[in-house]
């Protein structure tokens, strides 16, 4: 995948990295010499360029990406015009980081495909980590909906799905078990499998109902 970043902040030059260490074309921009310079060593391209002249940005080929991620910090008009420009150069798929709700509507207004609050979604994982001390991670879907990976109490060693029937008793269900010590994730398990110690549940659920299942499970 051909990917461009615009902004290397912390956020921008770790997803970049990220990307370029799973072998992707990461082409990087910013308008911080210091910064581009840096990049160099996990970019395929990068480039001192100001983001919001449009001709530039055609000129440098960034309408033939197949994803754009953009970063620029706290300038709301420049990412503003950014994907505005990004979408009339017919870059599919547009993702951006936001400062607040208000910024978040614009964007989506002028093209934004997925609209991101990274230091908000951390802060809520942290929170959550914190209410819930065996929780692993945390994925809010929606309002009313949750993934959620948590250590299995130990009342659920040796027993299998079947006979703990956490859909009937908690209203969630199993999607996937993480197995102990292990990076191996099974998915859709049956009611047949039989939980270890130490074994990580991926459950889905009404967010009612897992707050009712994490009492349960000591969080």
């Amino acid at each position: 995948m051909r990917v461009a970043i615009f902004g290397l902040g912390i956020f921008g030059s770790n997803v970049a990295k990220s990307l370029f260490e799973k072998k992707h074309e990461v082409i990087a921009i910013d308008r911080r010499k210091d910064l581009v310079q840096k990049a160099q060593e996990y970019t395929t391209q990068a480039i001192v360029a100001d983001c919001t002249e449009r001709e530039l940005l055609k000129n440098l080929g960034l309408d033939k990406v197949d994803l754009a991620i953009v970063s620029l910090g706290s300038n709301l008009s420049a990412s503003i015009l950014l994907v505005l420009y990004l979408k009339e150069l017919g870059v599919e798929q547009i993702i951006v980081k936001a400062i607040n709700e208000d910024h978040q509507k614009i964007l989506q207004l002028v093209g934004a495909n997925k609209v991101v609050f990274p230091e908000r979604d951390a802060a809520i994982k942290l929170a959550a980590s914190v209410d819930t001390p065996n929780l692993v991670d945390y994925l809010p879907l929606s309002e009313d909906y949750q993934v959620m990976e948590i250590v299995a109490p130990q009342a659920f060693k040796d027993k299998t799905l079947g006979e703990l029937d956490l859909r009937r008793r908690y209203g969630i269900q199993v999607i996937a078990v993480r197995e102990a010590g292990s990076e191996q994730v099974n998915l859709l398990t049956s009611a047949e499998f039989k939980i270890k110690e130490g074994d990580m549940l991926i459950i889905l659920g009404r967010t009612e109902d897992i707050e009712k299942f994490k009492k349960m499970a000591g969080g």
